[in-house]
Order: structure tokens, then sequence, then C-alpha cells
């Protein structure tokens, strides 16, 4: 039966394959994506900035704001609003 099944199935191992490379391409860009570390290495370099006095406290501020509201508005953009019950507008 095994055999038979394989037999029978060939044709469709292109349409496989096809989504398994697929899965792996979302798979790598989720984690990518949703990865912290480049957000990380922007805070250390912005709080050396500021150590170093190439930026004052209130342009450290803003651009902190400035980068959490954008990698936030970036990660939201997908996602449908909900009020914050959790329930749908």
């Amino acid at each position: 039966m095994g055999m038979l099944t394989k037999l029978l199935t060939a044709p469709l191992l292109p349409v496989r394959l096809v989504t398994w490379a697929a899965q792996r391409a979302l798979d790598q860009a989720n984690e990518e994506y949703y990865d912290p570390a480049p957000v990380y290495a922007a805070l250390a370099e912005l709080e050396r900035a500021l150590r170093d006095g190439e930026i004052d406290q209130a342009g450290f501020d803003r651009q902190r704001t400035n980068s959490s509201t954008d990698s936030t508005r970036s990660h939201d953009s997908g996602r449908t609003s909900r009020d914050p019950g959790g329930r749908a507008p």
C-alpha cells in the first residue's frame, strides 16, 4: 500500500516542495521581523551617544520615543484593531 500511495501522490511533490520552501521562508522572515536584537543594538548606540555627549537628554528622549513608536506601528500594521478588552471594534 505504501508504494501505491507514493506512486499516486508523486505528481503532488512539486506542490509540497513549494509549500515547504514557502513555510521555511515565512518562518525565517518572522524570526527576523520579531527579533529584538536590532532594537536593543539601536538603543545601546543611542545610550552611548548620550553618554559621550553627542546628543543631549531631550534628543535622546525624542529619538527613543520615535524609535519605539515606529517599531510599534510596524509590528501592529498587519494586525486587526482591537480595544484593550480584546474585542474587535
